[in-house]
């Protein structure tokens, strides 16, 4: 009967031991432990005005939003080609964009949310995210529907008819960069 009871606290020890490696393992590796896709974080830096920094280092890529370049790229010169306007008026617009968004997240807390169609990552390793204010707000709808950017459809996502929808708006309303002529 000694035996017995050692045995069972030794079965009880390995099943916590069992536990506490499963958490660790969920915890390095950023996994929500009981399988929701959500993630909070607070934005540290807004890097251009659809891509950010998170308090853990992680660079956040927000999913179906393409905003114009404040920065010289290749973009920057293919958004040259698309729209045909002059490097300077996309960087100011650029700006535009981004400071909307700094305004809207920067040191804030947010939600990370994956798409069902996107992949984690994209080629430059940032994560790729529907970002949720404490308000429930989507981010990347926002910045759509407040005109200070396009619905970024090169890849499927689930939103995708939504982000369409909220550009034509914000268009059709001279929202945002839309007042300034942006095509």
């Amino acid at each position: 009967m000694f035996f017995g009871i050692f045995k069972n606290i030794r079965r009880l020890l390995y099943l916590i031991l069992a536990f506490i490696v499963l958490y660790l393992v969920f915890k390095k590796n950023d996994l929500n432990f009981f399988g929701t896709d959500t993630q909070t974080y607070t934005v540290i830096r807004v890097v251009d005005g659809d891509t950010f920094i998170l308090n853990n280092k992680e660079r956040v890529r927000l999913i179906g939003v393409d905003t114009p370049e404040k920065y010289v790229s290749n973009k920057l010169y293919r958004d040259i080609e698309r729209t045909k306007k002059d490097r300077e008026t996309l960087q100011t617009l650029g700006k535009q964009a981004s400071e909307f968004v700094r305004k809207l997240v920067e040191g804030k807390k947010v939600t990370l949310q994956k798409d069902k169609y996107s992949s984690d990552r994209d080629k430059y390793n940032r994560l790729l995210r529907y970002v949720y204010l404490e308000d429930g707000t989507c981010i990347n709808a926002k910045i759509i529907e407040s005109g200070y950017a396009n619905a970024y459809t090169q890849f499927k996502f689930e939103k995708e008819d939504e982000f369409r929808r909220l550009e034509r708006e914000a268009r059709e309303n001279n929202r945002g960069l839309w007042k300034e002529g942006l095509n």
